[in-house]
């Protein structure tokens, strides 16, 4: 073990990392979390793992995906606003890439025997991962009766009523706000959820005793121009969006999916399928289920499902034209990423200097206890309508459980469920091994 920090790395150092870090950052939130905990705490040793988790708690607190948020932070630490920027672009540009291909391979031969067979095998796998989803979260989350009775709420609400997703937002934030006044010992949470550190890795160069660098510490100036410049950023790419109505309405969509991601991609994806299916008509309920297993398969946060759900939209709104389809998905693919992820830019690079300022002192609300307590409920209900359409596909509104049961859909969903609950097998192999039992059926028939 080292008895020195390690040098300070260069910006094309950082660079290759986080951009090494955008084609493996597979596993979801957990998994990439880890994988920088990995590099950077424990082989790297840039940052320690205090500071490592004060980021993180921050990070959670906030709307959005929390391991590019994270990427986001250390990059800034490091080398400043570029380096954030750098960190956080990097984190998603080659998910971008890598999913706007293959959705069009998915729209341009996704009525091919072998394509359909392997989603046949994916989406009931995708059932069984936002069902685990639910437990692990709730597992974690739901620590007394009263979170679990909001759980429970949010779960009627939207199952029964149809109630809007930000409407149980705010109320649940709203009872968290009050109950952490009335009822405190209800409200409260543990550490990051992360754990602390258990062994020691030697001395980092941000340790958890190293001053806050000059750059970290909060200026107005500072804040005033950036909060400027991003205002100028999202009414300038709206102004070039006037002539095409629907990228202008992707852009406005987006951004107001952005602030809306508490408890992470599964919690908003009920928000982007009601937006995108049923408001604005860019996609079909089973098409955002296939994107669902495309965010699955691909590197990169599952928010970026929103790519595929604007390559579709586009493409099937044909907005440059019956022959320049692949071209009006990569715009509106890219418009999806850029209005989603403007808004973590903000949180982060406006925040972290206060953050840093109040570094020992940072806790969980509990309007944030309130609303992680929700999005179990949301979570569960995502997972009742993807299951219903993949076990009876033939059902209608009016009559839910018509046309039969797909046995092999529900087997493979109960197989997926339990490598992942009993097993713990990662996502990825899970999926690849039901979308060879897909491809495997429909060769045999």
């Amino acid at each position: 073990m080292s008895t020195s920090p390690p040098a300070a790395p260069t910006f094309v150092q950082a660079l290759r990392y986080w951009l090494r870090l955008g084609f493996i950052s597979f596993g979801g939130p957990a998994g990439q979390i880890a994988l920088m905990h990995a590099e950077l705490v424990e082989r790297r040793r840039w940052i320690s793992e205090g500071r490592f988790l004060h980021a993180l708690n921050y990070c959670m607190v906030l709307p959005g995906p929390e391991a590019q948020q994270l990427a986001i932070y250390l990059g800034w630490l490091l080398h400043r606003t570029w380096g954030g920027i750098v960190a956080g672009t990097l984190f998603v540009l080659p998910s971008l890439l890598i999913l706007a291909g293959l959705t069009w391979v998915y729209l341009a031969f996704g009525d091919v025997p072998v394509v359909k067979g392997l989603f046949d095998g994916i989406k009931p796998a995708v059932v069984a991962i936002v069902v685990f989803a639910a437990w692990r979260i709730g597992a974690r989350a739901l620590k007394n009766r009263v979170l679990q009775a909001m759980a429970a709420l949010s779960f009627i609400a939207l199952f029964g009523f149809d109630v809007p997703f930000p409407a149980i937002v705010l109320a649940a934030g709203l009872i968290g706000l009050v109950g952490g006044q009335v009822a405190p010992q209800h409200f409260q949470t543990g550490g990051g959820g992360h754990g602390a550190a258990k062994a020691c890795h030697g001395p980092a160069l941000i340790d958890d005793d190293t001053l806050p660098p000059s750059h970290a510490r909060f200026r107005w100036t500072y804040l005033l121009a950036l909060v400027g410049v991003a205002f100028g950023l999202w009414f300038g790419a709206m102004a070039l969006l006037l002539g095409q109505p629907v990228l202008r309405d992707m852009g406005g969509f987006f951004t107001k999916a952005a602030l809306l991601t508490f408890g992470g991609a599964y919690a908003v994806l009920p928000y982007v399928y009601q937006g995108g299916v049923e408001t604005f008509g860019w996609l079909s309920g089973p098409q955002m289920m296939d994107g669902l297993a495309l965010g699955e398969t691909t590197p990169g946060p599952l928010i970026m499902v929103v790519a595929f759900v604007g390559f579709v939209g586009a493409w099937t709104k044909a907005i440059f034209g019956p022959d320049a389809l692949a071209l009006a998905g990569l715009a509106g693919a890219t418009v999806a990423t850029f209005f989603t992820f403007l808004p973590s830019f903000v949180f982060i690079l406006a925040g972290a200097p206060l953050v840093e300022s109040t570094r020992g002192k940072l806790q969980f609300t509990a309007p944030l206890t309130g609303i992680t307590a929700a999005v179990v409920g949301v979570i569960l209900n995502l997972a009742v309508f993807f299951g219903w359409h993949v076990v009876w596909p033939r059902a209608t509104a009016a009559a839910p459980f018509s046309g039969g049961v797909e046995v092999f859909s529900a087997a493979v969903a109960v197989v997926a469920f339990v490598a992942l609950w009993r097993y713990q097998q990662d996502i990825v192999k899970v999926l690849a091994v039901c979308a060879g039992m897909g491809l495997l059926r429909s060769l045999m028939g």
